[in-house]
């Protein structure tokens, strides 16, 4: 399942967020479907936090430039100086994503709000308690 996902969320596979939002919901909705009677709201949780911090860092790939990561914390809610110093940065974006700064400004609510699927979203469907 995690390579799957990985595929899907691969940052240099050139789709949308449109795209890839549609796509993760389709993969999502049939794994669930396929493996609710499992007990593994852990093992859900754990992989929803990899999953998140993977759609992070699709998202800080396609703003592309720093003038444009800097624009955009700052529409997100970061500071200006914040933003400007995270923004210019040269560290990898598996590493950015992990970033308190980047996980304020995309933090899960706003993910939810934009539409990204979650895996015990999905499971909870099946079993509301």
């Amino acid at each position: 399942m995690k390579l799957s996902l990985k595929e899907l969320t691969n940052r240099s596979n050139g789709w949308g967020y449109v795209k890839r939002k549609q796509k993760l919901k389709d993969y999502i909705r049939g794994w669930i479907g396929y493996y609710h009677l499992a007990d593994m709201k852990r093992f859900l949780l754990d992989t929803d936090e990899w999953l998140r911090r993977r759609i992070r860092m699709c998202i800080w790939k396609a703003w592309k430039k720093p003038k444009t990561k800097v624009a955009n914390l700052i529409k997100c809610g970061i500071e200006k100086y914040k933003a400007c110093e995270w923004g210019n940065t040269r560290k990898g974006y598996w590493r950015i994503a992990d970033s308190p700064i980047l996980k304020v400004a995309i933090n899960n609510d706003s993910l939810r709000k934009a539409g990204y699927p979650t895996l015990m979203g999905s499971y909870l469907e099946w079993y509301p308690k």
